[in-house]
């Protein structure tokens, strides 16, 4: 079950950057991803309501709720950075190997996969970094690839933080994070006098979904750490880039290079494999 939720919530995530991705080429960036953390916060808040979810001891999800938040936003700030600065063939495939953080956590801690779901892990994560488009000619200096690698590590620690914390409770871990990224993007904004300019009234339908899909997605993969492997169901979760190139491929008509089409056969071959183990 572990990994049909994680399977389910990579498929949310990949369509959440989607549509993320597709508004932010009409408004700032900062703009989409504050107004969608503020959303997903007011659905967490709600459905911790509704769940009664409330009298979870803090002391269980609290810290790991409040250290997602920090190095998930430690990966997109770097992530974003580093595509500003060096290019994406040679950021997205570097970024996308986040993934071994809560591999070698799981592996360290004693799971034990099959030999059939490490041979389907490794075909994924080679899937996932050829879907991402990698170049093979071309320099990138070294300042965007240490941050490709500082957005890798960040983005690993947040599916390992939300592993713990979802012991305690998967609902309260979730809205630890999110009151948090909402309360230091507020607060960024503030600072920098950005704020979220550029949004229209037209934009809530985009910004209800994006931030509806991305907390539906982080409350499966939590919810999957309890019921599976984290080195499987990690794995599972990271296969959202591909669901976004495959969505641009057919919604947007983007071409699919040669390597983005033998990483996304791969990728499923692997995840067949998981499955089966």
């Amino acid at each position: 079950m572990g990994a049909v939720l994680a399977r389910v919530g990579s498929l949310l995530w990949g369509s959440g950057d989607f549509m993320a991705g597709y508004l932010s080429r009409r408004r700032q960036p900062i703009a989409v991803l504050g107004g969608s953390q503020i959303v997903g916060l007011f659905v967490m808040l709600l459905i911790a309501t509704l769940t009664a979810s409330w009298g979870a001891a803090p002391g269980g999800y609290l810290l790991w709720g409040v250290l997602a938040s920090f190095s998930g936003l430690l990966g997109l700030l770097s992530f974003y950075t580093a595509l500003a600065t060096g290019p994406m063939g040679v950021v997205s495939p570097i970024s996308a190997l986040g993934v071994l953080v809560p591999l070698a956590v799981g592996l360290f801690t004693g799971e034990l996969p099959t030999a059939l779901q490490y041979l389907g892990i490794l075909l994924a994560i080679v899937g996932v970094v050829l879907a991402s488009g990698p170049e093979i000619s071309g320099e990138a200096g070294l300042r965007p690839v240490l941050l490709a690698g500082l957005a890798a590590l960040g983005f690993g620690l947040f599916f390992v933080f939300v592993a713990i914390g979802a012991r305690e409770s998967t609902i309260m871990t979730m809205t630890t994070q999110r009151a948090t990224t909402t309360v230091l993007l507020i607060a960024a904004a503030l600072v920098t006098r950005k704020g979220f300019d550029g949004l229209h009234r037209r934009d809530l339908g985009w910004l209800v979904a994006i931030g509806s899909f991305d907390i539906a997605a982080n409350l499966l993969f939590g919810l999957s750490t309890t019921m599976g492997l984290l080195a499987v169901v990690s794995v599972l979760g990271s296969l959202y880039p591909i669901v976004t190139v495959l969505l641009a491929w057919i919604v947007l008509r983007e071409r699919l290079s040669v390597p983005q089409y033998i990483g996304v056969s791969v990728a499923l071959v692997g995840v067949a494999a998981i499955s089966a183990g």
